[in-house]
C-alpha cells in the first residue's frame, strides 16, 4: 500500500489540521478514522462552517427539537449546538494532546465575529467559552485587529490557549507574536505554569494571492505585461517571510528564557489553503509550505487531494531570497501590499460577521420549523 502523505506530515514537524466541522465526523466515527489512518492533529471550526453544517444537514435535527421544546432563546440555541460539536471533537482529540504532552490534538472556536473591535468584550467571551467547554485542548480564537491583539495577551496571560485568526501580513504577524511572548511573560511573573499554554498564529494564504493576482493582471492589461508571470507567487512568498520572522522571533535571550520556563513556540498555521484558482495545483498551498512547528489547516477538497498526491518534503525555507525578491518587485510594479492586507483583514472581519448573522437566521428559521411540525 502508498505511504499516506498525510500521515508522514508529522514527521516533519508539520501538523495537518481539519478545517471543518459537522456533527456526523463524530458521530460517525469519521474524526476518529482520520486520526489514525492520516495523522491527523486538530481541527478548526468558523462561523461560516458551522451556518453550512446547521443549514445544510439533518445532524442537528433532533437537538434543535429538545431546546425549541424547552423555550431556548436564538443566543442558546447557538452556544448549545456550537458549543456540543466543539466539546465532542475535542473528547476525540485528547488521545492526540495527552500523546504530544499538550503540544496538539487542539479544536478551536471562534469568538463571536461581532465582537472583532471590541477588546473587552473578546475577553469576556473567550473566558466564557473557554470556562463552559473546559477542556484543556480547546483553542479560542481571536482575530488579529488592532482590538484583538491586547485581548491575546490577557487572555494567554491567563493560560487560555488561542488560536490568532485572520493574519494576513509579516508585520501584523510580529505584533502578534509579541502580544503571545508578552502573555507568556506576565503569566510567569505572576507565577503561572506555561508549559500547557498554546498558542497557533492562523496566517491566510490563498486570499493574498486572489487579491494580488487581480492587481497583477490589471497592471498586465495597462502596458506591463511582465506583471503576468509574478501571478500566484505572492502568497507562498508571504508566507516563506512570515516563517522566517518566526524563526527570529523564537530565539534569542528573551525567548530562551521562557523556554525554559517550559513556554511552547506559538507555531504558525496555514489557513485558507484551498486552491481558489483552477489553474493552480490543488495542493499548492500544502506541498510550498511544509515545515517544522508548523500547521495546516485544510478544508475537505484539499485534504483528500494531498492524501492522494501530496508531497511531504521541507518546503518553507526554499528559496526564501526568491520571497523577498518578489516583493521587491510586487512594490516596483506598484502594488501596495500593506493596502492590500489590511483590505483583507477588514473583509475577512466582515465576512466572518456576515456568516455569524446568517447563521443566527437559519437557527431562527429552523427553530421555527421544529416549532411548527
Amino acid at each position: 500500500m502508498a505511504s499516506n502523505p498525510l500521515a508522514q506530515l508529522s514527521k516533519l514537524g508539520q501538523s495537518p489540521w481539519y478545517d471543518q466541522m459537522t456533527r456526523s465526523l463524530v458521530s460517525q466515527g469519521t474524526l476518529k478514522k482520520m486520526i489514525e489512518e492520516d495523522g491527523l492533529r486538530g481541527l478548526t471550526s468558523n462561523p461560516t462552517i458551522f451556518e453550512k453544517a446547521i443549514s445544510g444537514s439533518k445532524d442537528y435535527e433532533d437537538a434543535l427539537r429538545a431546546l425549541v421544546a424547552k423555550g431556548a432563546e436564538l443566543a442558546e440555541i447557538y452556544d448549545a449546538l456550537v458549543v456540543e460539536d466543539i466539546a465532542s471533537a475535542a473528547d476525540v482529540f485528547r488521545s492526540v494532546y495527552e500523546s504530544t504532552n499538550g503540544t496538539d490534538g487542539f479544536v478551536s472556536i471562534e469568538v463571536s465575529p461581532l465582537l472583532a473591535l471590541d477588546t473587552a468584550g473578546t475577553v469576556k467571551e473567550a473566558k466564557r467559552l473557554h470556562g463552559k467547554l473546559a477542556r484543556p485542548n480547546v483553542m479560542i480564537k481571536v482575530p488579529a485587529t488592532p482590538e484583538g491583539l491586547p485581548a491575546i495577551e490577557e487572555l494567554i496571560s491567563e493560560g487560555i490557549s488561542v488560536n490568532v485568526t485572520l493574519i494576513f501580513s509579516v508585520e501584523v504577524y510580529a505584533k502578534v507574536v509579541e502580544a503571545y511572548i508578552k502573555g507568556l511573560e506576565k503569566r510567569v511573573a505572576k507565577g503561572g505554569a506555561v508549559n500547557r499554554v498554546s498558542s497557533v498564529a492562523s496566517f491566510f494564504v490563498s486570499r493574498i494571492d486572489s487579491a494580488v493576482d487581480k492587481r497583477l493582471e490589471e497592471i498586465a492589461k495597462a502596458g506591463r505585461t511582465e506583471a503576468a508571470a509574478l501571478c500566484g507567487k505572492a502568497a507562498i512568498a508571504n508566507a516563506k517571510l512570515a516563517y522566517e520572522k518566526f524563526q527570529q522571533l523564537f530565539s534569542g535571550a528573551r525567548w530562551e528564557k521562557l523556554a525554559k520556563a517550559g513556554a511552547q513556540v506559538q507555531r504558525p498555521l496555514w489557513a485558507s489553503t484551498g486552491t481558489k484558482n483552477p489553474k493552480y495545483s490543488d495542493v499548492l498551498y500544502i506541498d510550498t509550505l511544509i515545515g517544522a512547528h508548523t500547521v495546516n489547516t485544510m478544508p475537505p477538497a484539499t485534504y483528500d487531494a494531498f492524501r492522494d498526491h501530496g508531497k511531504a518534503v521541507i518546503t518553507i525555507t526554499d528559496d526564501l531570497k526568491g520571497a523577498h525578491q518578489l516583493f521587491d518587485k510586487l512594490k516596483e510594479i506598484g502594488i501596495d501590499l500593506t493596502a492590500i492586507t489590511e483590505e483583507l483583514t477588514a473583509a475577512g472581519v466582515k465576512s466572518f460577521a456576515d456568516s455569524y448573522n446568517n447563521l443566527i437566521a437559519v437557527i431562527e428559521r429552523r427553530r421555527h420549523e421544529v416549532a411548527h411540525v
